[in-house]
């Protein structure tokens, strides 16, 4: 009996605590603001609160409310000028100036013919028009192909009262209305030169067609000829086991030199075929190479074809046109200028940076 009350009072207990746990639970769920109401508390259709503006049904001009204001559009500041420099030339005496004056002999014009055609049809005015045509020069004849008009100017040569000093080398161009009409040609067979790093080692035959340097300096192992090419071996009058060996000895002996650094630019003069100027152009050294169009012929050209800075020019009478102190270096490898000649005035010429 006692054990039948003892379970029906706990069955009482857990039924009551069930209810009141529930109450809670509805009650807090209800009552809470923090948590949404589950679906099947809520109302599936409540009542939503629609407010209307108080412009509503109301027309405004917007464009009137719009700001029209543009700012100004930016002014584009010149930039200044950048300060102009002047650029003398090199007077009688070898200084820079800038005091010259360029006259109308230095203009470069081009001969013209005109014609003028006056008709009086198509509307009766009577009108006239110009018509100018461009007179285009010939070609020389095929042996003048290697013409220099200032070097081979064969009149002013026979005038000179001496030729000791190698006056007949030097440059002696056309007076006025006696230069040449038609156009110095090619060589017969000339080709696109070889490009550079490969020049420096052969040419075109055809480009140089002599073959007197082959026959007397082929022994100094300036140049050969193989079929269609000129090869060069890089020997030279002084240096016939290469120009390499020859610049590596110069450095042993005058170390201060440094070629590409105290030592970039340099005046070879009697150059040859230029194997000197060839060779010190990986050395970071550029070279101006100078020779004579003397009875080797034209020796500068197999340097311009190699791709060597060269100039037909030559120490007799009269100064190289670049101003004292251009050259680092000035080399002359059996040259034959007598360089005391008339109190050194061709070391005056020739004035370097260097001391060596």
């Amino acid at each position: 009996m006692s054990l039948d009350l003892l379970r029906s009072s706990l069955a009482l207990k857990i039924i009551g605590s069930l209810f009141i746990a529930v109450t809670f639970f509805y009650l807090g769920m209800h009552w809470s603001d923090g948590y949404q109401q589950l679906v099947f508390f809520s109302d599936p259709n409540p009542n939503r609160l629609v407010s209307t503006s108080p412009n509503f049904d109301k027309q405004f001009n917007v464009s009137a409310l719009i700001n029209d204001f543009q700012p100004p559009p930016e002014v584009a500041l010149e930039s200044p000028q950048p300060e102009v420099k002047k650029f003398g030339i090199v007077s009688e005496n070898g200084t820079m100036s800038e005091d010259f004056e360029v006259g109308n002999e230095w203009v470069n014009e081009t001969e013209v013919a005109s014609t003028e055609d006056d008709g009086g049809g198509g509307g009766g005015g009577g009108g006239s028009s110009t018509r100018f045509v461009i007179k285009r020069f010939g070609l020389c004849p095929r042996n003048m192909s290697e013409y220099i008009p200032c070097l081979d100017n064969e009149e002013a040569i026979k005038k000179l009262p001496s030729t000791e000093k190698g006056e007949r080398f030097q440059r002696y161009c056309p007076e006025k209305g006696r230069g040449l009409n038609c156009l110095v040609p090619a060589p017969k067979g000339y080709r696109t030169p070889i490009p550079w790093p490969q020049s420096r080692d052969e040419v075109w035959f055809n480009n140089v067609p002599h073959n007197r340097l082959v026959e007397d300096k082929g022994g100094q192992n300036w140049i050969s000829r193989d079929k269609d090419k000129f090869k060069f071996p890089g020997g030279g009058t002084q240096f016939i086991h290469g120009a390499n060996e020859y610049l590596d000895h110069i450095a042993k002996m005058i170390p201060e030199i440094t070629f590409g650094r105290h030592i970039r630019v340099v005046l070879d003069v009697g150059c040859g075929v230029a194997s000197f100027g060839a060779y010190l152009l990986s050395r970071n050294v550029l070279t101006m190479s100078v020779a004579p169009k003397d009875v080797h012929e034209n020796q500068i050209q197999f340097a311009l074809e190699r791709g060597v800075p060269a100039m037909a020019s030559v120490f007799a009478t009269r100064r190289l046109l670049y101003p004292s102190q251009a050259f680092d270096l000035i080399h002359c490898s059996r040259c034959r200028i007598n360089w005391t000649r008339d109190g050194m005035v061709f070391l005056s010429f020739t004035m370097c940076n260097s001391s060596w």
